[in-house]
């Protein structure tokens, strides 16, 4: 079946549910027969629940991780960004397979954000895009030319968060 045309999709924005709406996207086009990968840069550990359901959906929905536990380490920065290099190769093998209808690059702005990646190589990947596949790429601070390159782009925006009173992250709701 595939996609007869792909468009390059932006979450981006302080609020919450960046990953959420790349796995409701992710969701709806397995319902539909299409092959997703969602690629997670600096999102090392888990696992985290979507990677459970992407267990149960297996083939057509994959999930690769990559990065360290935890968050980036920003007193040794030198290793997140050897890992995160590491995987845009591996993001361009994935875009360059065919095997796929929708790519998920989860956190990709985050990874630019922190100078892991840098916006050369993340246009390199939107350039590389098959005609016929769906790229998405999640994160808070989108580049301002990977807006440009975009053809959708959503702000997420922060009005509340129980995070400020106290509430920590919840298995089933952030992980």
């Amino acid at each position: 079946m595939g996609l007869e045309r792909g468009c390059v999709q932006v979450y981006t924005g302080n609020g919450k549910g960046k990953t959420t709406a790349a796995l409701g996207l992710a969701l709806r086009a397995v319902g539909r027969g299409l092959r997703v990968c969602v690629f997670q840069f600096i999102k090392g550990g888990g696992p985290y629940g979507e990677h459970l359901v992407a267990e149960k959906l297996a083939p057509l929905f994959t999930i690769i991780q990559s990065g360290r536990p935890g968050w980036v380490n920003t007193k040794d920065i030198d290793e997140d960004r050897r890992v995160a290099q590491e995987a845009l190769v591996r993001v361009q093998g994935l875009l360059k397979s065919g095997d796929y209808d929708l790519v998920v690059l989860d956190e990709i702005n985050g990874a630019l954000g922190f100078g892991l990646v840098d916006v050369e190589q993340v246009l390199d990947l939107i350039a590389l895009k098959p005609e016929r596949v769906e790229l998405v790429l999640t994160g808070r601070n989108a580049h301002e030319r990977v807006i440009a390159a975009a053809d959708l782009v959503t702000e997420m925006r922060e009005v509340k968060h129980y995070y400020a009173a106290g509430v920590p992250a919840r298995s089933g709701i952030e992980m």
